[in-house]
């Protein structure tokens, strides 16, 4: 399920994935004239990267904690999850979009965390791809269709709450008018996607998890006004950032 012990591939020089069959779904962005080059060239780069053997467990375990590097397999039985990794362009570059999650428990476990745009699959969706369409319309108002998905990365569990988590890449080729979803939804927060590829955004600091629980060096991003993204969602985007030639180093220092 997971390529342990692949390296990432090479990938192609852009001239080199001509006559390669786009995903049925896949509208290339040079027929837009109004899309700017940068987005059009990482659009391509990562329809290649995808297409490659992923990094999988690799990458994820640059950004997980020591005790999140166990139980990485998903039992049988598991729920299903899928999250939407959207790339559009804002202020002339790149911008990645995530969430800060609200709710109205406050014993949720997920409240206040910054993640993806994602939730679980329902009956009505054909597959995880519509999942990430379908919570990410929900979650921040995109319109869905207009999604252009480049790829799935590899599936990552969490056992802490038994779900495997499906994370895809799509594009848009404008800045949307985000809305949040009030029920889920605390702030839109928009990064430019070079604050994730600096390595000096690339952290780790001791986290306290409770008055009488600190796990030490945590990996984490830091990234727009001093929000920190770890956890799960940071070993996703890890994957992300390694196909764009940028991997997390193995051992960061702590803070």
């Amino acid at each position: 399920m997971l390529n342990v012990d692949e390296k990432s591939a090479v990938i192609p020089k852009i001239s080199e994935i001509s006559g390669k069959k786009f995903p049925q779904n896949h509208v290339p962005l040079s027929a837009v004239s109004s899309f700017p080059k940068r987005m059009d060239k990482l659009q391509q780069q990562l329809i290649v990267a995808l297409q490659q053997p992923l990094p999988g467990r690799e990458a994820h375990f640059r950004m997980a904690p020591a005790p999140r590097r166990q139980n990485m397999d998903a039992p049988a039985g598991v729920y299903h999850a899928a999250v939407l990794m959207l790339l559009y362009p804002k202020n002339n570059e790149p911008h990645l979009v995530l969430i800060e999650r609200t709710s109205h428990n406050e014993r949720d476990r997920h409240r206040g965390q910054i993640g993806l745009p994602g939730g679980r699959r329902e009956d009505v969706d054909r597959d995880f791809s519509d999942t990430a369409r379908r919570e990410a319309e929900e979650e921040v108002g995109i319109v869905g269709s207009e999604v252009d998905m480049l790829g799935k990365l590899s599936p990552l569990y969490i056992p802490v709450s038994n779900f495997e988590v499906h994370s895809y890449v799509g594009t848009l080729d404008y800045a949307p008018d985000f809305t949040p979803q009030a029920s889920e939804v605390n702030a839109i927060l928009e990064i430019p996607l070079r604050e994730f590829l600096d390595p000096k955004n690339h952290r780790a600091r001791d986290m306290p998890f409770s008055p009488n629980l600190i796990i030490r060096h945590v990996p984490y991003f830091c990234v727009g006004d001093n929000v920190t993204v770890w956890g799960a969602t940071a070993m996703m985007l890890s994957e992300l950032v390694w196909l764009l030639g940028k991997p997390v180093a193995e051992n960061l220092a702590t803070n």
